[in-house]
């Protein structure tokens, strides 16, 4: 496409936080919700699969890469800007390549409360509405008021109630798993402004006991599996003994920092490492306490019918 630069054979580990993964056959990264459409056509015209890819901070990539087109929202669709309404609420809108933590800390820096705990998740704003991403307490849909996305004919708009939030999930997300498009490609936001000490502060506390209690210097896909309810993840797998633990040297370890983290020591792991030992640790808390995880990474590519 004249103006639309597409690449092919990129190596995607150094776009996911697990820092592994094979190659994209076709890459680009639009600017524009007009050129993701125009992607998306280009794909149908060449029967083309498509992976939409963000920050890459969720989602585990296949060694066997991805046969298809990867969309990279990022740093080319990033808008960052407020308007302060008449009520004394700010409008914040972001597009959805933009570090959710870069919003978290947009919004301290306006002395607006609300989106504190945003500001050490390391997905985009647009990974961040697909699966309503949140950590301490807090979740996207508590400050978002309206989502633009592309729905495979037509940029389209949907205000916060009509997008199905839920525990790390959206009407994006459950559009996605039923094989339809929906590429968000931004949202507004209302907050309301507080104490910038106070704001502040509990930034600094959030930060300090993410610091302390997940394994950040390591590389992984954050929580690897979604919170089971009325039970812990983290937990099941400390009771299944699995802490610490790794099936060989491959540097595929469920965290010894954190249980509900499988990390990537040195980097090194290919992903089909870090696959056997998160399908080991489902079955053995299975074993031991009936409990089935369900993952909350996404598996990119081919994983052997997985």
């Amino acid at each position: 496409m004249a103006d639309i630069t597409i690449l092919e054979n990129v190596p995607l580990a150094g776009y996911s936080t697990f820092r592994c993964g094979g190659p994209a056959r076709f890459f680009a990264e639009p600017s524009t919700g007009d050129e993701v459409a125009r992607l998306f056509r280009l794909a149908g015209e060449n029967n083309w699969d498509v992976f939409v890819l963000g920050n890459g901070s969720n989602c585990l990539i296949s060694d066997k890469g991805f046969d298809g087109l990867v969309i990279r929202i990022a740093k080319n669709m990033s808008e960052l800007t407020s308007e302060e309404l008449s009520d004394g609420k700010v409008l914040i809108r972001a597009g959805a390549g933009l570090p959710f933590a870069r919003f978290g800390n947009y919004c301290t820096e306006l002395s607006l409360t609300g989106a504190e705990f945003a500001c050490g998740i390391p997905g985009s704003c647009g990974g961040a509405v697909f699966m309503n991403a949140g950590a301490y307490g807090g979740e996207a849909k508590d400050f978002i008021t309206r989502v633009s996305f592309w729905d495979g004919k037509d940029v389209r708009t949907k205000d916060a109630d009509e997008c199905a939030f839920g525990y790390r999930t959206s009407l994006f997300e459950k559009l996605n798993s039923e094989g339809k498009t929906a590429v968000i490609l931004g949202f507004e936001a209302v907050l309301s402004k507080g104490s910038k000490e106070e704001i502040t502060a509990l930034v600094d506390d959030l930060r300090a006991r993410r610091t302390a209690s997940q394994p950040l210097d390591v590389p992984s896909a954050g929580s690897t599996f979604k919170r089971p309810e009325g039970f812990f993840a983290a937990k099941l797998i400390e009771e299944a003994g699995l802490k610490g633990f790794a099936l060989d040297d491959s540097g595929a370890q469920v965290s010894p920092k954190h249980a509900g983290f499988v990390v990537n020591n040195g980097g090194r792991a290919k992903a089909s490492d870090v696959m056997r030992l998160i399908d080991y640790v489902v079955q053995k808390v299975y074993e031991n306490s009936g409990v089935k995880l369900e993952k909350e990474v996404r598996l990119v590519g081919d994983f052997g019918g997985r």
